[in-house]
């Protein structure tokens, strides 16, 4: 049987058997032809079919940690001339990587964690890498020196980083498609509002305590989090569920030519382990460079997530320097993009599921993952505007609320273009929404780590008003391209399917 074309080559039995919204069909146990699937489409043990209650459960415990881990992303970025002073670092390069490093640790992370969730199952590896962060707080929280901080800082983020991956594929796990908008808001605030908050926290204990203090505190939240998780979490991932299913009934029934319904691919069964593990550390890198829309994707997010840590690197010392804010002070300027954030969540939650259920309405009651990007256009259009505003008016030294307002348009674009792209992903490859993901955290985090390391230079080169002018531009230049994708996304799409079973 030909499999469908509207996500590609990787479309599985869950996109096959969903051609509209409101219907979906899961694959049901068949002993007589040997098949192991669900016990009817009402089963209980279908993560799909948990009470609501059951499925926000389990989504908010991955939030806490995914609010956490990037939340340690930027926590003591404030707090960095404490750090050059106490470790005698006198490189402005040097401390700066310092606070960046952690988010090469996000494109290290995700393209080892998600594909191994998709093997073995998503809460044993979540468990796992929550503790790898929590662990390595420690190292940080007692660096001797600068070296020991980066490297420490390194493996947290690549622990870190499980949950930003996991959460997309446990979304596709627990919700239809119909209901995936507003979960993904919900999952979402985390990654964006934690780089946000970070600051504003960390600037107040650094001050009145020590940079040490931020390691310590996120130590016994973390620990606190992952406890939580390990006690009250449990496995979502359809397929390794039905494996076990599998394994158990063979041993019961002492037939040993039981398949699992979701492992289609014959010649993937006869897979031994180590070709099982290949396959999947290569799903994301597939995706990126062989999926055309997925890398298009990526490089959008990427380039829109570097303007934020551009965004970012001028805040501390524009409000020490330009309006004589302390380090806890300057932390708060960060409430501006954090409202927008807020704001942005709150619109998409709104909104994102009733569109795509118009669209699908008018499209003959047939939904496309495109539905979920129109809305990107009009978010697109908010993001140069904070450039601008916030620029010249820390420039020109105007009222400290003025850049700080300023910064609010951007925090709401920066939503609404980034949560429906992830939408748009997860709708594509639920099966492999992990690996999807990861992808695009990947790329972002790698432009997000090194795209602020030349901040400084540029800023003093062209000053707070050109420099952010020249930002502005460049989102302006972006601005057509949510539109392209709304016009040429599927035909993209069709055109460079991806294989992921083989």
């Amino acid at each position: 049987m030909e499999k469908p074309a509207s996500c590609g080559a990787d479309i599985d039995i869950e996109i096959a058997t969903r051609a509209t919204l409101g219907k979906q069909l899961f694959p049901e146990t068949d002993l007589v032809r040997g098949i192991v699937g669900w016990d009817g489409q009402d089963d209980p043990a279908n993560p799909q079919n948990f009470s609501p209650r059951k499925k926000w459960t389990l989504l908010m415990l991955v939030s806490s940690i995914t609010f956490l881990t990037p939340l340690a992303s930027s926590m003591f970025a404030p707090t960095i001339s404490f750090v050059a002073d106490d470790l005698k670092v006198e490189s402005d390069q040097l401390i700066s990587f310092s606070v960046s490093v952690y988010l090469i640790g996000y494109v290290f992370g995700p393209l080892l964690l998600a594909p191994l969730s998709e093997i073995y199952g998503r809460r044993v590896v979540l468990s796992f890498s929550n503790w790898f962060f929590v662990i390595w707080q420690i190292g940080c929280a007692l660096a001797p020196n600068i070296s020991c901080l980066i490297v420490f800082r390194l493996f947290a983020g690549i622990g870190g980083a499980a949950c930003l991956t996991l959460g997309a594929g446990i979304i596709a796990d627990l919700f239809p498609v119909e209901k995936r908008g507003i979960a993904g808001a919900v999952w979402g605030i985390g990654p964006l509002i934690g780089p946000v908050a970070g600051p504003i926290c960390g600037g107040f204990i650094g001050e009145n305590l020590s940079w040490r203090w931020i390691f310590w505190l996120l130590l016994i939240a973390g620990g606190v989090a992952s406890f939580a998780i390990d006690c009250l979490n449990e496995e979502t991932y359809a397929e390794v569920l039905i494996r076990w299913k599998t394994n158990r009934l063979m041993k019961e029934l002492g037939r040993t030519d039981l398949r699992n319904a979701y492992e289609t691919n014959r010649e993937r069964r006869s897979m031994s382990s180590a070709k099982i593990l290949q396959l999947g550390f290569k799903r994301p890198i597939l995706l990126l460079f062989k999926s055309a829309i997925v890398f298009l994707i990526a490089m959008y997010k990427a380039l829109i997530y570097g303007l934020l840590y551009l965004f970012f690197t001028t805040i501390p010392s524009v409000f020490k320097n330009q309006y004589g804010f302390s380090p806890g002070l300057s932390g708060l300027a960060y409430s501006g993009i954090g409202i927008g954030f807020a704001t942005g969540v709150t619109a998409i939650a709104l909104t994102s599921d009733k569109i795509a259920t118009k669209l699908t309405a008018r499209n003959n009651g047939v939904f496309e993952p495109e539905m979920r990007l129109p809305t990107m256009v009009f978010f697109a259009f908010l993001i140069p505007i904070s450039f601008f505003w916030y620029g010249w008016t820390a420039e020109k030294q105007v009222h400290w609320i003025a850049p700080i307002i300023g910064m609010f348009p951007f925090g709401v674009g920066l939503i609404g273009v980034y949560m429906p792209a992830q939408l748009y992903v997860i709708d594509c490859y639920p099966k492999y929404a992990a690996s999807a993901t990861a992808a695009l955290t990947a790329s972002r985090s790698l432009v997000g780590a090194l795209l602020p390391l030349a901040g400084p230079k540029m800023f003093d080169s062209l000053g707070l008003g050109w420099g952010n002018s020249l930002l502005g531009f460049l989102a302006v230049a972006f601005i057509p391209v949510p539109i392209l994708f709304n016009r040429y996304g599927k035909a993209i799409r069709e055109r460079f399917p991806v294989d992921l079973d083989e």
